[in-house]
C-alpha cells in the first residue's frame, strides 16, 4: 500500500469521512496555502460535518412531525405577534433560565410551527429537544403508569432541556389523565423548559382537564416562569383554501 492508499486508509479508519472526501480535490487546487493552512481547513471541514450529522440526529430523534424553521414564518399574516418577542424566544434564554413558552390561538394560526422553529433552534445550538402531542403524552404516560414505569417516563423525558407539548385543548381529559399531566408538568417545573400550544384560553383550562383545582395547580407551575403568545389571526389553512378558490373558481 503506497503513501497515498494509507493516508487514506487512516482517515477511514479515524471516520474522518470529510477530510476523506475532499483531501484529494483541496491539496489539488491549494497549491499556494501552507501545511498548517491545509490541515485546518480539513480539520474545520470535519468539524463542520461532524456538527451536521450530530443535528441531523437529534432532528431524526425529536418527533417533529415536519421541520420548519422561524424564518419560513410567514409574521406579515399575523399581525398581532409580536416579533421582538419572537427574537428573544430565539436567543434560547428562556431554556437556560428554565422558563415554559405557551402559544395560545384557535387552529390554524402557526403556534406548532413557530414552537417547531424554536425547537430547530435549539437542536442546532446543541439543546436536546422532544416534540409530543398532548395525546399521545397522556397516552404514554398512563401506558407508564399501568406498568409501574411513570417515574421511569417522567426521569426519561426530563432528560430533555426543552419539551414542546402541542395540541392542549383538543381532548377532554378525565382526572386521571389529568393527575398524570400534573405530575408531569411537576417533574419539569424549575428543572427544564416546556413549549406548549394550545387553542383554548387558560380561562377554559378547567374544562379541558376536569378539574378545576388541578387545572389552576397545572397553570400556576407552567405560568410561574413563562412567556405567553397570544395568537389572533386567521387560519392558514383558510388562507389557502381561498387563493385556490380565487383561482380555480366554479
Amino acid at each position: 500500500m503506497n503513501t497515498y492508499e494509507q493516508v487514506h486508509d487512516k482517515l477511514k479508519t479515524l471516520h474522518l469521512e470529510a477530510m476523506d472526501s475532499i483531501l484529494d480535490n483541496y491539496i489539488e487546487n491549494a497549491k499556494d496555502k501552507s501545511f498548517l493552512e491545509i490541515l485546518e481547513y480539513l480539520l474545520d471541514q470535519e468539524i463542520k460535518n461532524k456538527k451536521q450529522k450530530t443535528i441531523d440526529v437529534r432532528l431524526r430523534y425529536s418527533g417533529f412531525p415536519f421541520r420548519k424553521t422561524l424564518d419560513e414564518f410567514d409574521f406579515t399574516f399575523q399581525p398581532s405577534i409580536d416579533k421582538n418577542t419572537i427574537n428573544e424566544l430565539r436567543t434560547l434564554r428562556f431554556i437556560y433560565n428554565k422558563e415554559n413558552v405557551i402559544f395560545l390561538g384557535p387552529p390554524g394560526v402557526g403556534k406548532t410551527h413557530l414552537a417547531i422553529g424554536i425547537g430547530m433552534e435549539a437542536i442546532r445550538s446543541g439543546i436536546l429537544v422532544y416534540y409530543i402531542s398532548t395525546v399521545k403524552l397522556i397516552q404514554n404516560l398512563k401506558r407508564d403508569y399501568q406498568t409501574g414505569r411513570l417515574e421511569y417516563k417522567l426521569r426519561t423525558y426530563n432528560k430533555f432541556p426543552l419539551m414542546i407539548i402541542d395540541e392542549i385543548g383538543y381532548l377532554l381529559l378525565n382526572k386521571e389523565e389529568s393527575n398524570l399531566l400534573f405530575q408531569f408538568v411537576s417533574y419539569r417545573y424549575e428543572h427544564n423548559s416546556t413549549i406548549f400550544t394550545s387553542n383554548k384560553s387558560y380561562s377554559e383550562w378547567g374544562e379541558i382537564l376536569g378539574d378545576e383545582v388541578i387545572a389552576s395547580a397545572i397553570l400556576d407551575r407552567i405560568l410561574h416562569h413563562s412567556t405567553t403568545v397570544n395568537i389572533k389571526g386567521e387560519s392558514y389553512r383558510l388562507k389557502e383554501r381561498k387563493k385556490i378558490r380565487l383561482f380555480n373558481p366554479k
